[in-house]
């Protein structure tokens, strides 16, 4: 039998958020961005404890993430944007990077990261994972990243 369970909570308090978007495929990380700043403020979030940081694509969300996980001025990111596959092994590369990237990042600042990147083979997936059949991914990660802020605050220094 279990004795202590610690567990994120899906409020926010006292915390800021950095919402970081890439700008390809715009017509479907626009609908990731209204998710994931709308589970934001319904959690808690005031409209000043909300950046939103703009990149070029997935590619570039790590470097970006970086640059604001180490000059700590919130506390929890959200990485959204799209790949869609195409022909070339171009959208292989792209992923994993992205991927890798965030979570580099998140283990190196011990700061949240809530992956909202959708890595789809199809439009119409992306469109499907970013506010209609499939739910709202760049909401998703935003109640992912307000669970780890409040867990690691429990769990500490």
């Amino acid at each position: 039998m279990v004795t202590k369970v610690t567990e994120g909570q899906l409020v926010v308090r006292d915390a800021r958020f950095c919402v970081l978007a890439a700008r390809f495929n715009e017509k479907v990380v626009s609908s990731l961005v209204d998710g994931a700043i709308d589970t934001l403020k319904r959690h808690g979030a005031a409209d000043a404890d909300i950046h939103l940081v703009r990149v070029p694509g997935a590619f570039e969300l790590p470097l970006a993430a970086r640059r604001i996980a180490k000059q700590r001025g919130c506390d929890g990111i959200v990485a959204v944007g799209a790949v869609i596959r195409g022909a070339t092994p171009h959208f292989d590369y792209v992923c994993a990077e992205c991927a890798s990237g965030l979570s580099a990042v998140s283990l190196q600042f011990d700061m949240p990261i809530g992956f909202g990147v959708l890595t789809c083979d199809t439009v119409e997936q992306a469109f499907e994972r970013a506010g209609t059949k499939a739910g709202n991914k760049g909401a998703d990660a935003a109640l992912a990243t307000i669970e780890m802020v409040s867990l690691l605050r429990q769990l500490g220094a």
